[in-house]
């Protein structure tokens, strides 16, 4: 499920998955920048351009080219800021498409022994009032095909 509000020029996305794997082997997928093309639409031509360690740590940084609208495409740069083993980690941008971006990635052990993962993404689009409208007529919707795309590519990864 993913859900959108805005706030003070800001915009968030919460979206929320529960798949059937125990805690620590969802953590060790998410915490794996490598992984991040697994569940990235194909079509954003997502491609990690830096060295990277197998495992997400405070500090890290990570760069990208990644197709942000067709036939557009950029660098991004994100820093991971923050990570507490087995709870959560955040990946914020340092340089790209967007005047700021925060994302938080919260993951619980259900009692099931299943997974939830939690995302709360906040961000600012450039540009003022043309950042808005673009947000509306693109943006937005592209955001929301690339957690529709993570949803059922993790189903497929991760198959009941």
């Amino acid at each position: 499920m993913v859900n959108f509000k805005s706030h003070s020029g800001i915009y968030t996305l919460e979206s929320t998955q529960e798949i059937p794997i125990p805690l620590q082997q969802a953590w060790e997928f998410f915490s794996s920048p490598k992984n991040l093309q697994v569940i990235t639409p194909p079509e954003m031509g997502f491609n990690i351009t830096s060295d990277i360690a197998p495992k997400a740590y405070a500090g890290q940084i990570i760069s990208y080219t990644v197709g942000i609208l067709p036939g557009i495409r950029t660098n991004w740069v994100t820093e991971i800021t923050t990570v507490k083993d087995l709870h959560y980690f955040v990946d914020e941008q340092r340089f790209g498409p967007y005047a700021m971006w925060h994302h938080e990635h919260f993951f619980e052990a259900t009692p099931e022994g299943n997974t939830l993962i939690r995302d709360k993404i906040s961000y600012k689009i450039p540009l003022g009032f043309i950042g808005r409208i673009m947000n509306g007529l693109f943006i937005k919707g592209q955001l929301n095909h690339i957690f529709s795309y993570r949803t059922e590519k993790l189903k497929e990864v991760f198959p009941d």
